[in-house]
């Protein structure tokens, strides 16, 4: 992984667990052949390319709000 995508990314998405999930299930759906939502001249691994993808603004994430049910 990039150290240079990865602060940048980490500026975005300040929760590390948040992106380390975001990453990870971005970077299994490239592996398992969707399309990068990014151009890169360079040949880049899942994981890069799901980064530079937040960095871009091309991918978010809504985090789980855990609300009871009020009977």
């Amino acid at each position: 992984m990039r150290d240079e995508y990865l602060k940048e990314a980490k500026e975005i998405i300040q929760d590390p667990n948040t992106l380390i999930n975001v990453v990870s299930r971005r970077s299994k759906q490239l592996k398992f052949g969707n399309k990068p939502l990014v151009e890169s001249l360079e040949k880049l691994e899942p994981e890069d390319i799901a980064l530079k993808e937040i960095i871009e603004g091309k991918i978010s994430y809504q985090e789980w709000e855990d609300n009871p049910i009020e009977s």
